[in-house]
């Protein structure tokens, strides 16, 4: 079981806290503004797509239409994404934006949340587990993304080249961009990423980027997929700063959490 949303409201004002007081890494990485507790998003180094080339590509946005966060469409109406990013509001004041390449556009769906799982153990990003699961309003006419399992073990291999998407900043500080964008970037050893990262944990996490940065995902591209095989293989979860050199973005492993986030979109 996991804990859902609205009903434990508690949960929204300690993770908007956590982000505030976190330390450097994670401030750095998904800052949270109350009110809205919204993240900023970026994705550095990318180039523009097209939603028809990835339609389970869908957005977060407050009640008032503001952008804060990614996700994954893995059912009609099942959405995956972070949990730092569905702690940052209850249900009713959550909205999730699908088929639409241009933020400014009308086309696409605008759909509510009815229902937000986050998994039990998570508390803050640093400390995995860093996944939630939305139940839509609705469902969704547009292709999903198969979620990996424990099976999929090869799909983690370092070197791997894998698509990172959001409608994030395009540069530290810049602008946030109008269109989805996407970049590839390479998995990286847990061994780089502990040497990285001292709070790194294989088991719960994997990083991915340049040894050289200039491209990466990080901020309110939270929740958005990281993608090989087919498959999605992790979550925009952390990191330290953006795209630097010798910090690769760090995402939830979904593989590790399969048979939670498969339970919750079955049910």
């Amino acid at each position: 079981m996991g804990t859902r949303l609205p009903a434990l409201r508690t949960v929204i004002a300690t993770a908007a806290a956590l982000m505030l007081s976190a330390s450097g890494q994670i401030a750095s990485a998904i800052p949270y503004e109350p009110p809205s507790g919204a993240a900023e998003p970026r994705i550095v180094g990318g180039k523009q797509s097209s939603i028809n080339e990835h339609p389970y590509a869908v957005y977060l946005t407050t009640a008032d239409g503001m952008q804060f966060c990614g996700g994954t469409l893995v059912e009609p109406d099942k959405v995956v994404t972070a949990a730092h990013c569905a702690a940052a509001q209850p249900a009713e004041d959550l909205r999730v934006v699908a088929g639409r390449e241009d933020k400014q556009a009308t086309d696409g769906h605008d759909v509510g949340v009815e229902d937000i799982w986050l998994h039990p153990e998570f508390e803050k990003p640093s400390e995995g587990a860093d996944v939630a699961v939305l139940t839509l309003s609705e469902a969704l006419p547009y292709r999903t993304l198969a979620t990996a399992t424990e099976q999929d073990s090869r799909l983690y291999a370092e070197g791997t080249q894998a698509t990172i998407l959001g409608w994030g900043r395009m540069s530290e500080g810049g602008d946030q961009s109008r269109y989805l964008r996407s970049a590839t970037v390479p998995l990286v050893s847990d061994e780089e990423c502990g040497r990285a990262f001292g709070n790194y944990d294989p088991r719960a996490m994997v990083c991915a980027g340049y040894p050289e940065g200039g491209t990466d995902a990080c901020q309110g591209d939270s929740g958005g997929p990281l993608i090989t095989g087919g498959r999605l293989i992790g979550i925009v979860s952390w990191g330290e700063g953006c795209a630097l050199p010798g910090k690769p973005g760090v995402y939830t492993r979904v593989s590790n959490y399969a048979r939670d986030i498969n339970a919750e979109i079955g049910r």
